[in-house]
């Protein structure tokens, strides 16, 4: 029995890890122009999220964090270090990356409109503005 690719994410998605991937993404629109097609972005979720979670227990185990006072997760105290944030950034645009440059995702169509298809509707939209 094959399950759906999305049904794969939804768990990820809601945990503290996905979150981070994601406000990283956001942060970074480069990262969407590399795994811009289904295959590439489930790999590049994937990977992300265990190699952000290295990264954060690696983190974790070389600093010392001061007792939990009920304010804020390990990982967000970790994440307030400018550095330490870096550090996570970058494991993140390496695996955009290193996904894009896989040969085995190459001739995917990509997720969402193309170039082509954005400047059509920027013209549509624009004539419709102006009637």
């Amino acid at each position: 029995m094959t399950r759906p690719l999305d049904e794969v994410w939804i768990p990820l998605v809601d945990e503290p890890i996905g979150g981070i991937v994601a406000r990283i993404q956001e942060e970074h629109p480069e990262i969407d122009t590399l795994v811009s097609t289904p295959q590439r972005l489930l790999a590049f979720r994937t990977f992300a999220y265990i190699r952000v979670g290295l990264v954060l227990g690696q983190l974790l185990l070389d600093n010392d964090l001061e007792p939990y006072d009920g304010s804020e997760t390990w990982i967000e105290t970790l994440l307030r270090d400018p550095a330490h944030r870096a550090e996570v950034e970058r494991e993140v645009r390496a695996v955009a990356e290193e996904v894009a440059a896989d040969p085995a995702y190459d001739g995917e169509e990509q997720v969402g409109p193309d170039d082509h298809v954005r400047e059509r509707f920027r013209e549509f939209a624009r004539r419709r503005l102006e009637a």
